[in-house]
């Protein structure tokens, strides 16, 4: 029989050799170096040789464990390089329904059906990194507790808003599952209640018209750089997120059809903006001198990036304007509560306006040239409303818009 102070004197020689051990182990030796356990049998009438690992990863101890529970299946009937088969396959299927995976074949099919990058990008953060302690997990084996726990270390991290996001992106993953019968049901339905709420923080804004009034002439005075300050003056106009107006592309803009077509961020679905002669003036003149680049807004370094995402608040910190006072992304609600509440246009135009998830009666979304007379009308009145602001003209409350 071997003993480790014997299986350590094998010298390799030319050619692959065996040396017994008992009841069919053996260990071969090969030219290169390498020591493999072996264990011979048969089955069916014919010899047969099932690999059991290296030598020292595999220990003698280990060896001769797994040549007793091949022996006993033989002894059984059974073939132990059928089990060896069966057992790598269900490996391979465990391998290919993990969570990661499926979230990622998921993911790509998602991306051919238009996808934007940005959230590719988010998703793609939620599988590496967010829910990484049930990326490696089978689907099939990730319950309920499971998946709170990876959500609480997300919570521990004071990230609530991204729990209730990692949440909804485990449930679209195992619905998927279900749906490719790699699945029965979805754990993340489970948990409905179960994460602490997040305090809702609105964007700070200026909704008092006198107050934007101030905001529209400290924008007159300001001094930075023509880009900047044409951004200043744009977004109150045209109120978009503050990340598609700086990445704003002139390819998508058509002055002189006074609109701006583009894939919205949040709904990824085409979203289409009205322009009124104030916000075609601004475009114009921009033109001239940010023309040859593809973004409206370039950054200050390089033609070939869109302006930094912290301009437009910073120019307003210079102004005076505070982070508690006004932001980038207050101007959507500057506009969401001047129009409704001042000019009284109805609330579902300016709904589609703001690039909202608006459906009709039937749960069908609305396309992009819904209500666009009318919304053609809105950002006419809203450009010339703030115009009378910014002299300080008295506003005359307008009669509530109709169909």
């Amino acid at each position: 029989m071997l003993t480790d102070v014997k299986i350590r004197a094998l010298k390799p020689r030319a050619n692959i050799y065996r040396v017994a051990d008992a009841n069919g182990l053996c260990l071969e030796v090969r030219p290169s170096g390498s020591k493999l356990w072996r264990y011979r049998y048969r089955y069916a009438g014919k010899a047969s040789m099932l690999p059991l690992g290296e030598y020292p990863t595999i220990s003698l101890a280990e060896a001769r464990a797994g040549r007793d529970k091949a022996r006993a299946l033989v002894k059984g009937g059974g073939n132990p390089a059928d089990a060896v088969r069966v057992a790598r396959a269900a490996k391979l299927e465990s391998a290919s329904n993990t969570f990661a995976a499926i979230a990622t074949e998921l993911l790509a099919k998602r991306t051919k059906e238009g996808m934007g990058a940005g959230s590719v990008a988010r998703d793609m953060r939620m599988i590496e990194k967010d829910l990484v302690g049930i990326s490696h997990l089978p689907v099939t084996e990730i319950t309920a507790p499971v998946l709170l726990a990876a959500l609480r270390k997300l919570e521990q991290r004071g990230v609530l808003e991204t729990a209730h996001r990692a949440r909804g992106f485990a449930g679209r993953v195992f619905r998927y599952a279900i749906a490719t019968g790699r699945a029965e049901r979805d754990p993340s339905a489970d948990l409905r209640g179960a994460l602490v709420q997040p305090q809702t923080k609105h964007f700070a804004s200026i909704t008092d018209p006198a107050r934007i009034g101030e905001l529209l002439r400290a924008t007159e005075a300001y001094k930075g750089s023509p880009v900047t300050i044409a951004a200043l003056k744009l977004a109150p106009l045209v109120f978009v997120r503050p990340g598609e107006l700086r990445k704003a592309r002139w390819v998508d803009l058509n002055l002189d059809a006074a609109e701006w077509r583009y894939i919205a961020s949040k709904t990824n679905t085409p979203h289409l903006v009205p322009l009124a002669k104030q916000a075609v003036v601004v475009l114009r003149d921009l033109q001239s001198l940010t023309g040859r680049s593809e973004f409206v807004f370039p950054g200050i370094r390089s033609l070939r990036r869109p302006m930094s995402e912290n301009t437009v608040n910073s120019a307003l910190r210079y102004m005076g304007f505070d982070s508690e006072t006004m932001c980038g992304h207050g101007f959507r609600a500057m506009a969401r509560t001047v129009l409704d509440e001042v000019l009284q246009f109805r609330p579902d135009y300016i709904e589609h306006q703001l690039a909202h998830a608006v459906r009709d009666p039937n749960g069908r979304a609305y396309n992009r040239t819904a209500h666009l007379p009318e919304r053609r009308k809105m950002m006419q009145a809203w450009a010339d409303y703030l115009d009378s602001l910014r002299v300080g003209a008295k506003v005359i409350q307008l009669e509530r818009q109709s169909a």
